[in-house]
């Protein structure tokens, strides 16, 4: 098994070994007791109501919070509110994720518009095909379907 970042670096996890992943990124080797997998549910969910906080914040190239917010100020700002740093700009934050398919995507991940290998864009999925967005000057911090353009990414 092997998980691949939007770099291509690798790490390889030998087959048979029992890894619990957060939807934050932390990585547990062994069986994950149930306590562990509840807190990790419960991050994933905080780092989502944050962002469902700032509904109707306006968009401000380079605001980080908490009135105010361009995209990657609104992710990373969520996922603050749960005591993790994450990188500041959208590219920046896509670089240090690792891939997950749409399918695999939960609630807390990040969701990235790409060109050419580059995030111009990111938001926080929301589940349900749904993500917490700043999208472009002039709008507000909102919920929006998740369209088939976007790539998920853990951190």
């Amino acid at each position: 098994m092997s998980r691949r970042s939007f770099l291509g670096n690798t790490s390889k996890v030998a087959v048979g070994t029992a890894l619990a992943t957060s939807a934050l990124g932390a990585v547990s080797v062994g069986a994950a007791s149930s306590a562990s997998a509840s807190v990790t549910s419960a991050s994933a969910r905080r780092v989502v109501s944050s962002a469902s906080s700032r509904r109707g914040a306006p968009y401000v190239y380079g605001a980080a919070g908490p009135w105010r917010f361009d995209c990657s100020g609104l992710t990373s700002w969520s996922y603050r509110q749960v005591g993790r740093s994450i990188p500041r700009t959208a590219n920046q934050q896509y670089r240090a994720s690792y891939r997950v398919s749409r399918a695999s995507a939960r609630p807390g991940d990040l969701a990235f518009l790409t060109s050419g290998g580059y995030a111009y864009h990111a938001a926080v999925y929301a589940g349900n095909g749904m993500v917490w967005h700043a999208p472009r000057p002039g709008s507000r911090v909102q919920l929006a379907r998740a369209g088939s353009s976007y790539r998920f990414g853990r951190v």
